[in-house]
């Protein structure tokens, strides 16, 4: 059954100023074009308070200077985006797995189950794994020999774990996503390549996300790190030996190679290239399509990505561009007549 609660148990549940009938009840969150009675809607910008006219919401959650735009019920909040992400915390609909362990999963006699674990049907548990209490494995995953899972850890399905990786407590990862392949880490020995065994792990801290279908690689000697509260988007391939510092974002599509060292709260944009060997410092945040070729060391907002234009233009710079060399000679030969 949908959870469902009081606009006065929402309103202090994401330290929000209710005005209006505090017995209303909501059920789920919605668009402000397409709430429903018993839903909830928000405004995070003044521009789309017209869509408040005709929403259908039974509450809305807006900024102080908004509210009067506002005929039905509100709660008042300083960052409405952050009491939408509260509330619709505390009414997620996702399925919660029953506690238990399928008959159909394998685990091995040395692995260590904590209490109210879920392990769902062909998962593979190997020796010596420690899998902490509240924990979700989601079917199929599998976690490789002497691995440590936190407590409330939810792997979904397809899930790969390798051995000695260690996963700290509330850590989420999506189905497809591999922690703890092997870096790409060869020597050249005259046109042949000699792989260099990968004999670190991947540690994560808590209260991570990873999304679907991203690798994050072991470390060729020390470890790779992910810290704590970091936000990996599906489709990241994060290299080996590689430092993610805490409260940190890397969005889809973007790649990091080894032995680089992300600072703290940096957003990484889509699509990004990082280069290896190079840090980034605390508080950088890089656009999309950006690609990174040396150490950042203050904190600002880069970019490299060139936007997207009528294709006619893009010749015609990209022709353009290819004359600068020619260009500036001339340049420097008409500078040189007038001295």
């Amino acid at each position: 059954m949908p959870a469902s609660y009081s606009l006065q148990e929402l309103a202090k549940h994401i330290g929000g100023e209710l005005q209006g009938d505090a017995n209303a009840i909501i059920t789920s969150m919605g668009t402000l074009e397409g709430a429903r009675s018993g839903q909830m809607s928000f405004l995070t910008s003044s521009k789309y308070k017209n869509a408040m006219s005709n929403t259908k919401a039974t509450a809305v959650i807006l900024k102080e200077a908004d509210a009067e735009f506002c005929s039905t019920n509100k709660i008042i909040h300083p960052a409405p985006y952050v009491g939408f992400a509260k509330a619709a915390q505390l009414l997620d609909s996702t399925p919660t797995p029953e506690t238990g362990i399928s008959e159909f999963a394998r685990i091995h006699l040395s692995a260590n189950i904590g209490e109210n674990a879920s392990i769902a049907s062909g998962v593979v548990i190997e020796r010596n794994v420690k899998i902490g209490k509240n924990a979700i494995i989601g079917a199929n995953t599998v976690v490789g020999e002497d691995a440590q899972i936190g407590d409330d850890v939810n792997l979904r399905a397809n899930v790969t774990i390798y051995h000695r990786v260690v996963l700290g407590n509330r850590v989420s990862i999506h189905s497809g996503t591999v922690v703890g392949s092997d870096g790409f880490g060869y020597a050249n020995d005259k046109g042949v390549w000699v792989k260099i065994p990968q004999t670190g792990t991947v540690v994560v801290g808590d209260d991570c996300e990873i999304g679907a279908n991203t690798c994050v690689d072991r470390g060729a000697l020390d470890n790779t790190i992910i810290g704590n509260d970091v936000i990996i988007d599906n489709l990241v391939q994060i290299a080996h030996n590689v430092t993610v510092g805490d409260h940190s974002c890397i969005c889809g599509g973007t790649g990091i190679a080894g032995s680089s060292n992300i600072g703290k709260y940096v957003v990484i944009a889509g699509t990004c290239v990082v280069n290896g060997h190079i840090d980034i410092c605390d508080k950088v945040q890089i656009t999309g399509f950006s690609m990174v070729t040396k150490s950042i060391n203050q904190s600002g907002v880069y970019s490299s990505g060139m936007p997207v234009q009528p294709n006619r233009e893009w010749q015609k710079n990209t022709v353009r561009l290819r004359q600068i060399d020619k260009l500036i000679d001339r340049v420097k030969t008409l500078e040189g007549l007038h001295k």
